[in-house]
């Protein structure tokens, strides 16, 4: 069995010194030895942003998608390699704006792929712009008024379009993190997973010691169920969205895969896929 440290490679991650995705990157090094997977059996999936260069961080397959499509490629190489663990990740721009109808579609199809997202509030790679994520008021580049548009709430949308595992977490907190990532990895079906990620060089607001102020950890309500659904919305309302640990677990519904009519458990890659010049005539000839 793999240890986290075979899931590390040679390439330096270059990220700013204090950003959350550090944390990020370790979790799910450490989620992905704990269950027990090998490098050959994990493929992570990457989206555009700070956030998108984590492929090629990890020790595993790994793809850099275009801005916004990286479910649409994870859930492809799910389906084209059903065996293959499939962690997708992007950050809040990628997976909340030009990105959200595949992410509201990926939810409702309940493919078997852990979607990671990381969280800050803003847009960094280009340099410090409004997203989806950002408050009423965020002062940037691009809103140097403050913005005026209405935050976007992510578990409210997930809830709502039928997801059966929705969890968040902040970064600084490894442990109830990796253990998410390891919840996520085992759930049949579509895990999206919310992570408080902050930006320490253009996102002086939500810092970390603002996230330590005003999050709440559900592992302090004992009597919390993530199988209700209504108290599930209720919890991320009275919440504002701050909350943190397993928000939602549907364990009854099937995963996309299941619901198939004859899709084999064998990946393409290992299926013998050629056909015969009768089969291929014959295929030809529907279409005359």
């Amino acid at each position: 069995m793999a240890t986290f440290k075979e899931f590390r490679n040679n390439v330096k991650p270059n990220w700013c010194p204090g950003c959350g995705d550090f944390s990020i990157q370790a979790a799910i090094q450490r989620a992905a030895a704990n269950v027990g997977l090998e490098p050959e059996n994990l493929a992570v999936i990457s989206g555009i942003g700070c956030s998108g260069r984590i492929s090629g961080y990890i020790n595993a397959y790994g793809f850099h998608g275009i801005h916004g499509r990286v479910l649409p490629i994870a859930q492809g190489v799910k389906l084209a390699n059903r065996e293959l663990t499939v962690i997708a990740s992007g950050g809040d721009g990628d997976g909340f704006a030009i990105g959200m109808g595949h992410t509201v579609h990926a939810i409702r199809r309940n493919l078997n792929v852990t979607y990671i997202v990381m969280d800050n509030q803003i847009y960094g790679l280009t340099k410090g712009q409004t997203s989806p994520r950002s408050a009423e008021g965020f002062k940037t580049k691009s809103t140097p008024e403050g913005s005026i548009e209405t935050t976007l709430s992510p578990l409210e949308i997930a809830l709502s379009a039928g997801a059966t595992f929705v969890a968040q977490s902040f970064s600084s907190d490894l442990k109830q993190l990796t253990k998410l990532i390891e919840e996520g990895i085992n759930h049949e079906g579509f895990s999206l997973i919310n992570v408080f990620s902050p930006c320490v060089t253009f996102n002086k607001i939500n810092t970390y010691d603002w996230f330590k102020e005003n999050i709440v950890n559900l592992e302090q309500f004992p009597e919390y169920d993530p199988s209700n659904r209504v108290q599930a919305m209720n919890k991320i309302m009275e919440t504002n969205g701050l909350l943190t640990g397993l928000i939602y677990q549907n364990k009854t519904r099937k995963s996309y895969e299941d619901l198939v009519t004859g899709f084999k458990q064998e990946g393409l890659a290992k299926q013998n896929i050629k056909i015969s010049s009768e089969e291929f005539d014959k295929l030809v000839a529907e279409f005359k």
